[in-house]
């Protein structure tokens, strides 16, 4: 089978996501060319990963990919995705939708327009997220009514709440609160700081009430990369919760079990497969199982594919597509809401939007 062939709008550190998989799995993912602003930044990228560079948007889609991977700034999406639906192209956008309500109502017309687009939402993917998905969709917990996240900030934390709560565009009652603090810094995206230093920080709570379900966001802006600030998930329903790594169940009456999440991994303890993520267990039960085995991709990465293939199932009909930009609207209208309460102090009602359909 030929490798889904991709072009990509866009040369930054998040676009690099894409190139990385592409390389590590080339019999599934090739990248057909690279169009950026800059064109010597677009020929050095190029260079770098094997690529072809085009000056623009017209250009690549002359080389005719499966799709285009936009990876830019949000606040370039409206007027590029107007473009690339112009040029017939499909697209799999990089979050946020967009910065905006105004914004993500601009580009709801495009879709209903016939622009085939879909949003590169990972998190519902991530190996762990994706085996909680997979015990709440067999009905583990019963009927879920209170998740709580703190393991990813604004619309991608309110995704996985929205995921684990079995929500679609319901509204809800917010309310939010800021908090500072000082905290230990930790690294940013390519290093530690040459000496130990504090920095302010900032917390998020977000309340989230949807009537019958509850949804608690929780995160903190140095919490992705310190390994001193932990990543924390609760879900609860009927039979049960998922707290972090542990299920407690009662899948028979008076039969209370307790299992851990556990990963498998190739490559350690004298093993040569190379170091790679196999499965992921919750006591005997294998719950998650890697789609691209033997693949060396951290766990982000992982998902990325995983949208990526998708993405392509779903120009051939096959799949509902790996996170529709109606999905995505939603976590980002209802994530801004939670950033004006918490600014505000007051308590905000969210209100149907024209994707919610």
């Amino acid at each position: 089978m030929a490798p889904i062939r991709f072009g990509l709008v866009g040369g930054g550190w998040r676009a690099e996501f894409f190139t990385r998989i592409a390389r590590e799995l080339p019999a599934q993912f090739q990248l057909a060319g690279v169009v950026q602003r800059d064109p010597a930044k677009a020929e050095a990228f190029a260079a770098a990963w094997g690529a072809p560079a085009y000056p623009d948007i017209a250009a690549l889609a002359a080389a005719k990919p499966d799709f285009v991977v936009l990876s830019v700034k949000a606040a370039a999406h409206v007027p590029l995705l107007t473009e690339l639906h112009q040029h017939g192209l499909a697209v799999l956008c990089e979050t946020p939708a967009a910065l905006t309500l105004e914004e993500m109502i601009a580009i709801w017309h495009l879709v209903e327009a016939g622009f085939r687009l879909q949003v590169a939402e990972q998190y519902l993917f991530q190996p762990l997220h994706a085996a909680r998905l997979k015990l709440i969709g067999d009905g583990a917990l019963g009927r879920v009514s209170f998740a709580r996240v703190s393991t990813a900030h604004g619309y991608h934390g309110v995704s996985l709440m929205r995921q684990f709560l079995g929500l679609g565009f319901e509204d809800a009652t917010i309310r939010g609160k800021r908090f500072e603090s000082r905290a230990l810094a930790g690294p940013d995206r390519y290093s530690w700081p040459a000496e130990e230093s504090f920095a302010e920080t900032v917390q998020l709570l977000g309340e989230f009430d949807f009537g019958d379900r509850l949804g608690l966001f929780d995160f903190t802006d140095v919490q992705y990369r310190s390994p001193v600030h932990s990543h924390r998930v609760v879900i609860r329903g009927e039979r049960g919760e998922i707290a972090d790594l542990e299920l407690r169940a009662m899948p028979t009456y008076g039969q209370p079990v307790i299992r851990t999440f556990t990963r498998q991994q190739s490559g350690q303890y004298g093993n040569l497969g190379g170091h790679a993520l196999e499965t992921i267990s919750c006591g005997d039960d294998v719950v998650w199982q890697m789609p691209f085995p033997g693949a060396r991709l951290m766990d982000d990465e992982i998902a990325i594919a995983v949208a990526m293939q998708r993405m392509d199932a779903y120009l051939k009909g096959k799949d509902a597509g790996p996170y529709s930009f109606a999905e995505a609207a939603q976590d980002q209208y209802l994530a801004l809401l939670m950033e004006q309460a918490a600014r505000s102090g007051e308590t905000l009602h969210s209100s149907r939007q024209p994707w919610a359909q």
